[in-house]
């Protein structure tokens, strides 16, 4: 069967070069036994590869089940998979076929593999490399003749390394790897899918058709899609119920895509792609040592004070300066710094008292000096409130003056615990 018979019997849609990549090797693992792996992000249409290959093997008249791994609960996946006896465990009144016996002769589908938890991974290898499984309570070993085909959204081998996933599992499913391309790699089945999906809901509930303006349709391409084929779908649905106007123009359809999500996938020129991280590093440093040199200055206008005869007519003037740097300056820690100017004790009984005198004040300098925290998560902190402040908690406006994007600001403040 060519690749064009494949998309009109499973109501596949697209000309993409990946996707017809992806239903050729369907294509040709199907009439084996070998276990394959389809990989893809969700909404993409993973579960339809793997109807794909059951239905074009041997195997096509024997049962089909599709599991959810990440739907068990990790406490009776094993009974949902290998059955188990009465009386092995608290509410097991009775004895229970899994999934591997009920399916014997035909296909199981282990969608998001990757949340199985690590002792049903040990089973389902030694299913996948003998046929052989055990009961939960029971110490009899069954026999099972079963085709598993896996999937999941998420890069097995980062979890292999990460200690979350088996690595001898993981090659022995990895036999035959499927890609399944993500919709934005698909610009040229975007508008296909969509008339498609508008067509068929039309029809479902009996509304008037839907066309897209020029501006719309390039909104439409040009949207990276993060929830694939699915979020497509419902997007049609949504048009296809709630819109009055059937002409949809940009703006109209905007409003259908998620405003964090959209602000972020919308096409852009991204010149390095590190370059939000450094931004916040820099902004980091810059704090740093604006206060390493405003504590200079301080220093010295201290020495100045002491140093120079004239502090008793200036003596308002740098009383008033050390008070507004004091204010302008945020000490870190718990260091005080205090400052004492005293006037000098008129010792002279006849009431003369010479003004020029070198004299005119006694200065005391106490301080007490605190090791300053250097901590970059300290400072970042500080400065996210003082920008949220400033900008009475609007985030946009608090992100731009910062020099990071809003989504970067939203993960800062959920990161501190702002």
């Amino acid at each position: 069967m060519d690749i064009q018979e494949i998309k009109q019997r499973f109501g596949i849609i697209g000309n993409s070069p990946l996707l017809n990549r992806a239903i050729n090797i369907a294509n040709q693992v199907a009439p084996t036994d070998i276990s394959v792996l389809i990989t893809g992000e969700s909404g993409s249409g993973k579960e339809v590869f793997s109807h794909i290959i059951h239905q074009m093997s041997p195997r096509k008249h024997g049962p089909f089940i599709a599991v959810n791994c990440g739907a068990i609960p990790e406490g009776t996946i094993d009974s949902e998979l290998f059955g188990h006896e009465k009386g092995a465990y608290t509410g097991a009144v009775g004895e229970r076929k899994g999934y591997f016996e009920t399916v014997n002769g035909g296909t199981i589908f282990l969608d998001e593999i990757a949340e199985m938890p690590l002792g049903t991974q040990a089973r389902l290898l030694r299913v996948l490399e003998s046929g052989q499984y055990i009961k939960v309570g029971s110490s009899k070993v069954e026999k099972t003749n079963v085709r598993v085909i896996a999937a999941t959204n998420v890069d097995v081998y980062d979890a292999v390394k990460s200690g979350k996933f088996r690595e001898d599992l993981y090659y022995r499913l990895n036999t035959v790897p499927l890609k399944i391309p993500p919709l934005r790699e698909r610009k040229e089945d975007v508008y296909l899918l969509f008339r498609k999906f508008t067509s068929d809901f039309t029809d479902k509930y009996r509304t008037p058709p839907i066309q897209l303006d020029d501006e719309a349709q390039q909104v439409l391409i040009n949207y990276s899609w993060p929830g694939n084929v699915r979020q497509l779908k419902n997007m049609a649905e949504q048009l296809a119920v709630l819109e009055r106007d059937r002409i949809i123009t940009a703006q109209t359809l905007l409003t259908y895509i998620p405003h964090e999500t959209g602000s972020r996938n919308l096409p852009m020129r991204v010149d390095n792609q590190h370059k939000e991280d450094f931004s916040e590093r820099d902004i980091l440093y810059k704090v740093l040592f604006d206060m390493k040199r405003d504590m200079v200055e301080l220093k010295k206008l201290v020495a100045d004070i002491i140093e120079h005869g004239e502090v008793a007519a200036n003596y308002s003037n740098h009383s008033q300066t050390l008070n507004q740097l004091y204010r302008d300056i945020e000490l870190p820690g718990n260091a005080e710094t205090q400052f004492t100017l005293q006037q000098p004790v008129n010792n002279n009984t006849g009431g003369n008292s010479n003004n020029n005198s070198n004299e005119a004040y006694n200065i005391t300098h106490e301080a007490e000096e605190v090791e300053e925290s250097l901590s970059l998560i300290e400072k970042e902190s500080d400065l996210i409130r003082k920008a949220l402040k400033k900008h009475k908690g609007k985030r946009k406006l608090a992100a731009n003056e910062l020099g990071i994007s809003e989504r970067t600001l939203y993960r800062k403040i959920k990161e501190l615990n702002l």
